[in-house]
């Protein structure tokens, strides 16, 4: 920070200062259409219905809701060639994937199949993106048994659990569509970055701690998600840890990793880690088979049932005494499951330099899920493991998820039996393989490199998760992605008129007896308190700084609100607020610069009153010019025997401004 000696430009307040201008008043209807618009149709899907006759309305319409019919007409053989290729080798990683993660969820292992089946169906008509392969998410899967294992006891009572699980299915998809027709997808963009990092690496490393029980071969095992508490229960049962089991998950482990290793190094070979768990799946079948080794400790599946999904509409628990419980398992899973698989899509649609939409992408989640709900499946998303092998496997439209729904049919109709034998210990093991990814410490170090403040934000989640539950850990990522608007102080830049940070300007200097203050954020509801507390703790600051250094007291407070683009209720009584602050400490506030949505809302509440007209300006050096004549004047005239005297003074002169 500049400390040299003040030497204030040319002002323009020795000539007619500039005024703020309040923007002419607009109707009511259309300052809402305005809003509206901005706020829900900021890519102006409307556009290309303008001027076309009924016909060609209706025909984009459809095109709109159902993208199938727009792409589909340029459909072609060497499309579908690729797109076959695509999908029976999601299905191979599909199939056991979708087994495991049911198993996560608490649920029978064949809903991990029937969700594999119908809902890639509805996405590849409804869906914008090329890339993404729809199916079982582990992290939804975690949630959705934490959450409702806490209420029902899937044990005890499956068919009340199961019914809960298809409801739960059912609000998430009613909240994904609603969020898409009302175009309220910017309500998904809270979870920030960092958040998601961090949240995403602690459920997974609950998912893997998870685990332990189908490694061991343990039967009772807890029903938390916490470190400590899968710690206790896996080493008060030592007598009961099966090696039969862990050497087989061990084994099978490393050959998983080692796979999806090989795949990472080398493209090419993609297919190696695409159908490493299929392949884990019929050796470790084969191996029990032929070793019995079910009748030494190593659980396994047992009886699939055959034939397709069975319709659940009525099984829906519209009436029961958890339907709280299920509407928030549905929100919250959903709301992850959404922005996990939007953020796939996009990620893979940049690759590829084409655009999705994301509000069509949430509607398609969203009607997936209930037509799932209704056909016993349970929540679907797009995962990132599955996405990434069909990307690789040169995919070109959704066409690859239809393939790879019929592979899964087929399956279901013929080929269930084949699994009896399949060890859990297997799927315990695909569970870790695929999730392990997810814990992204390459990326956590980047955020401590870029940004500490996104890295604490990052890790509190991820500890959040895994010492207290997913629940916490959800809570504090949304707390943490609320971010705290920046406020720095301005100083004058020598030999200008400018006024610019003193922390990025180290010859900003400054001003004797005032401070600056610039907010660089909208202030509302969410940011008003901070703000009111950050804006006095500026001030303590900077009296206890002048008043060690022996400097001239503070005499005036002005805030930048230039980067403030609106304002609400709540900002408006702050404001109001500090002013009262200010006075009872004898000083002046003095605003800089409010923008029109601003200062037509100040106006409108009275505020402009309250501060008065003649202590708002154009601009910061305008607004340090008045301040700095008033200081001059005064000085000039008599020496303030008080803070508070000093501020009389000036009052009584506003007028004369």
């Amino acid at each position: 920070m500049g400390t040299g000696e003040y030497n204030h430009p040319k002002s323009n307040f020795e000539q007619q200062a500039h005024k703020v201008a309040i923007p002419p008043p607009q109707p009511f209807i259309k300052s809402l259409k305005n809003t509206v618009k901005e706020t829900f149709f900021p890519d102006d899907p409307l556009r290309q219905f303008k001027t076309q006759p009924a016909s060609r309305k209706f025909v984009l319409g459809v095109q709109y809701f159902f993208p199938i019919f727009d792409w589909g007409t340029r459909y072609n053989l060497s499309f579908f060639k690729s797109d076959i290729i695509a999908g029976i080798t999601i299905a191979s990683l599909a199939i056991p994937q979708g087994i495991s993660y049911a198993k996560l969820a608490n649920l029978p292992p064949i809903l991990g199949l029937y969700s594999s089946f119908i809902p890639p169906l509805v996405y590849a008509m409804m869906g914008s993106s090329k890339d993404l392969a729809v199916g079982t998410v582990a992290v939804a899967s975690l949630l959705i048994g934490s959450m409702l294992d806490a209420v029902v006891n899937a044990k005890e009572n499956p068919e009340l659990y199961l019914r809960l699980a298809f409801t739960a299915t059912f609000f998430a998809g009613v909240l994904q569509a609603s969020l898409g027709i009302f175009r309220l997808g910017f309500m998904v963009d809270f979870l920030s970055h960092a958040t998601i990092v961090g949240f995403m690496g602690g459920a997974a490393t609950v998912v893997c701690l998870q685990q332990l029980k189908g490694i061991l071969g343990l039967e009772h095992f807890t029903h938390s998600t916490d470190l400590v508490s899968v710690f206790r229960s896996v080493f008060t049962q030592t007598h009961q840890w099966k090696w039969e089991s862990a050497v087989l998950g061990i084994c099978f482990l490393f050959y998983l990793l080692v796979a999806k290793f090989v795949s990472t190094k080398r493209q090419k070979l993609f297919w190696i880690s695409a159908m490493a768990p299929l392949t884990s799946v019929i050796l470790g079948s084969v191996l029990v088979y032929l070793t019995h080794a079910e009748k030494h400790g190593v659980q396994v599946i047992g009886e699939l049932k055959k034939g397709l999904n069975p319709i659940t509409i009525m099984d829906l628990s519209f009436g029961s005494e958890y339907l709280p419980t299920a509407i928030k398992t549905g929100i919250i899973t959903g709301v992850i499951a959404l922005a996990e698989g939007i953020a796939v899509g996009r990620s893979f649609a940049v690759l590829k330099n084409y655009h999705i939409d994301g509000n069509k992408e949430m509607i398609a989640f969203g009607m997936m899920n209930i037509a799932g709900s209704c056909t016993s499946c349970y929540l679907t998303a797009g995962p990132f493991s599955r996405s990434a092998v069909n990307f690789n496997a040169g995919c070109k439209t959704a066409v690859s998820n239809i393939v790879m729904a019929i592979a899964v049919m087929i399956t279901l109709l013929f080929l269930t039996p084949l699994f009896y034998y399949t060890p859990l210990v297997v799927l315990s093991s695909i569970i870790i393989s695929a999730i392990i990814g997810l814990i992204d410490y390459e990326e956590a170090i980047h955020l401590w490199s870029l940004d500490k403040f996104d890295f604490v934000v990052c890790m509190s989640a991820y500890f959040g998760v895994v010492f207290g539950s997913v629940e916490i850990g959800l809570v504090l990522a949304v707390q943490f992605s609320i971010t705290r608007p920046k406020t720095f102080t301005l100083g004058h830049i020598p030999d200008s008129s400018i006024y610019r940070s003193i922390d990025q300007y180290q010859n900003a200097i400054t001003v004797p007896g005032i401070i600056i203050l610039q907010i660089d954020a909208p202030i509302y509801f969410a940011n008003a308190g901070y703000l009111r507390e950050r804006i006095s703790r500026w001030v303590d600051v900077e009296e206890d700084r002048l008043k060690s250094s022996g400097e001239d007291s503070l005499q005036y407070v002005v805030l930048a609100l230039s980067a403030v683009g609106n304002i609400d209720t709540s900002g408006i009584t702050m404001l109001e607020e500090v002013k009262k602050a200010m006075e009872r400490r004898g000083l002046k506030l003095v605003l800089a610069n409010p923008g029109g949505e601003v200062i037509k809302k100040m106006n409108k509440a009275k505020l402009i009153d309250v501060i008065g007209q003649e202590w708002i300006y154009l601009t910061v050096g305008e607004a340090v010019g008045a301040c700095n004549f008033m200081l001059h004047t005064y000085k000039n005239v008599e020496k303030p025997t008080s803070s508070g005297s000093s501020l009389g003074k000036e009052t009584r002169s506003d007028n004369n401004v």
